[in-house]
């Protein structure tokens, strides 16, 4: 795999430390920092964020009186501007105003000065907290601080710390647990990242809530956070202080530390900003809100160039990693596809649902869901009408499966040949016999004429079948396999198809479902279109149009990251490495966006179907695109790939 720079693709690496403290003593507080500060250096962390009053002592209550004290936090401030490598380190402090006022500040380090200090603006003043005995609140601090050894630097609120493209905002402790954060006015000012430098204490199943916040709050304003805990060896005088720290991405943990050591305690991983700010686009409701009055930005170092990620990409993003995680997740999901078709049976006046079952991995997801509909709405399992309708194309293997799987769901099962349709057809066209895309469409087109037909008869609706995946990469009949009344499968991906069927087999359904269940995951994917050899498969998809882990991976991080094909390129290499040589990766690329855009007009005439994830392709929702739009700068950009 070629040497890349992640950095070129929005990453930023970033720390969280909570190290060991020495209570009123900043010279050896120092110090730790930057035995820290070294060993992150060397790691290309951008950004290191150390705990709410970290010099000092959060717990040094009156000593913060001492002017020994307060010029010794100076003193080692100095001390870190002159001797930190970060681009930018943000660590707590006490600090006093020229008119004697004292803060609590965080202080922003970076190219040998202090940049700013953000005072904290929220001071705790209730049960085991009297930050007020000390500090004063920060929201109206706006000073100009000329100082003969540190330099020229603002004290405020409204201020953001720039490395390379990406800002950064500062909030401490409290300010975290109010009601109007001043992190969201620094994301709305455009900050990507936050960072807290907190001193939350620990109490039972508060580290639960802590981590719900950091998580929340970085999921509302589509960024990375950074949390920050004092160490355990602050004092236990009245309360014991856990270390805590915490690294969220737009909603998600990405890194937490173990709670309660007398060391030092770090995290280090990399935040996505490239598919936060296309989120921020994407997202109008954050779009659209008021902004504050433009901030102060002040500018840190440039980072170096980052060879290496410490996150790790999943294969299958659309699935959980764990699937003893994928039981909930999965039962929600049959959840909004059942209730979905149940609430289009009501719309419809309709108590019958058709579905054309070819033995295969989609078209028995949606069987199970016709099923599960029909129980909630108190019909009989008769209402089903399961229509095998085999071909030219059809094994024994996919007919007996489709057979199998309507008898074990206790569906009326009708049987009828397309042969004759078919070759009558093709007769009327004046084909030439040959196996090409007439002959291979005539039979999907015959097969949903026969469907809609049949729904007409019995006063029902058509359930679609084909999947996300399909869509995607347009691999549909038009008016065909890509019609129906109403499809359940439209926003799962066939990754995620093949997961339900196995949880459902597994959990859900009885011993002669769970059989054929089994027989279905076991059979190749296929449209079955070509004639069987010796009664064997003759077309199997994946050899046609590429790995389906492959293009659900590329989609998720296109549609969902809106990330470059060389990005997607990069974190496809890093998830299978393993599986695919770099330049079966490519390949696959360039075919799924050469694909993608040029199948769009099916996508266009989509029938309605329940999304179920952040992806989805509607024309109604989440995806709308000209049908006549270019794939060349993304063909243009995969070429130049190594």
């Amino acid at each position: 795999m070629a040497k890349l720079d992640y950095s070129e693709y929005g990453f930023i690496r970033v720390a969280a430390v909570s190290p060991e403290m020495v209570i009123g003593d900043p010279k050896a507080n120092a110090i730790r920092i930057l035995e820290r500060v070294t060993e992150l250096a060397e790691q290309r962390v951008a950004c290191a964020v150390f705990p709410e009053l970290c010099l000092s002592g959060y717990s040094a209550e009156d000593l913060f009186f001492s002017d020994a004290l307060l010029q010794s936090a100076a003193n080692s401030i100095e001390t870190l501007c002159k001797e930190s490598t970060l681009p930018l380190l943000i660590v707590g402090a006490p600090w006093r105003l020229q008119d004697g006022r004292l803060l609590n500040v965080a202080v922003a380090i970076g190219g040998g000065r202090v940049l700013g200090m953000v005072p904290k603006t929220a001071q705790p003043n209730y049960g085991e907290f009297y930050d007020l005995r000390w500090f004063v609140p920060g929201a109206t601090i706006n000073e100009s601080v000329i100082h003969a050894t540190l330099g020229n630097f603002q004290i405020r609120v409204d201020q953001l710390f720039a490395v390379d493209s990406v800002r950064v905002g500062i909030e401490i402790c409290e300010d975290l647990w109010a009601p109007h954060s001043p992190a969201t006015q620094a994301a709305l000012a455009g900050a990507q990242i936050l960072a807290n430098l907190s001193a939350s204490n620990e109490l039972v199943s508060k580290a639960d809530y802590r981590r719900d916040l950091v998580r929340i709050t970085s999921a509302k304003n589509l960024c990375g956070y950074i949390y920050a805990g004092a160490n355990a060896t602050e004092s236990s005088k009245d309360i014991v202080f856990g270390g805590h720290c915490v690294i969220a991405d737009n909603g998600l943990i990405v890194a937490e530390s173990d709670r309660f050591a007398l060391t030092d305690t770090q995290i280090v991983t990399d935040i996505d900003c490239q598919r936060l700010q296309h989120d921020r686009s994407q997202n109008a409701t954050f779009a659209q809100s008021p902004r504050p009055i433009a901030y102060r930005v002040s500018a840190a170092t440039t980072t170096q160039p980052l060879a290496d990620l410490l996150r790790s990409y999943a294969r299958h993003p659309f699935v959980p990693e764990q699937f003893n995680e994928f039981g909930h997740r999965a039962a929600e999901i049959l959840h909004i596809q059942t209730t979905g078709l149940a609430r289009r049976m009501l719309a419809a006046s309709s108590d019958n649902l058709v579905i054309g079952l070819s033995g295969g991995l989609d078209s028995t997801l949606a069987m199970l869901v016709a099923a599960d509909a029909l129980d909630k709405l108190g019909l009989p399992s008769s209402a089903l009408w399961a229509l095998t309708l085999p071909g030219p194309g059809t094994s024994s293997g996919t007919l007996d499966n489709a057979k199998q799987l309507a008898r074990a769901a206790n569906a009326r099962l009708l049987e009828i040949s397309i042969n004759a349709a078919v070759k009558q057809h093709l007769a009327d066209l004046d084909h030439n016999g040959d196996h090409d895309v007439v002959f291979e469409n005539a039979q999907a087109r015959e097969r949903t004429q026969i469907l809609f037909n049949q729904a007409n008869k019995v006063g029902g609706i058509v359930v679609g079948t084909g999947d996300l995946s399909e869509l995607a990469l347009g691999w549909c009949t038009y008016n065909a396999d890509h019609m129906s009344n109403y499809n359940v499968n439209v926003s799962i991906p066939k990754t995620l198809v093949i997961y339900l069927v196995r949880w459902y087999a597994e959990h859900r359904a009885n011993a002669a479902l769970r059989e054929v269940l089994q027989r279905v995951l076991a059979t190749p994917i296929s449209p079955e279109l070509l004639p069987p050899s010796d009664d064997a498969i003759a077309q199997q998809t994946e050899e046609i149009v590429g790995p389906y882990e492959l293009h659900d991976f590329f989609l998720y991080h296109f549609m969902r990251g809106g990330a470059t094909p060389a990005k997607i390129y990069a974190l496809a290499q890093l998830a299978f490495n393993a599986d695919y040589a770099p330049a079966t990766i490519k390949h696959w690329l360039g075919f799924f966006f050469q694909r993608f855009m040029t199948q769009q007009f099916k996508r266009t005439a989509l029938p309605p179907g329940p999304k179920v994830g952040s992806v989805s392709l509607s024309p109604r929702g989440d995806w709308r695109m000209p049908d006549e739009a270019s794939a060349q700068i993304f063909l243009d950009a995969i070429a130049k790939l190594d």
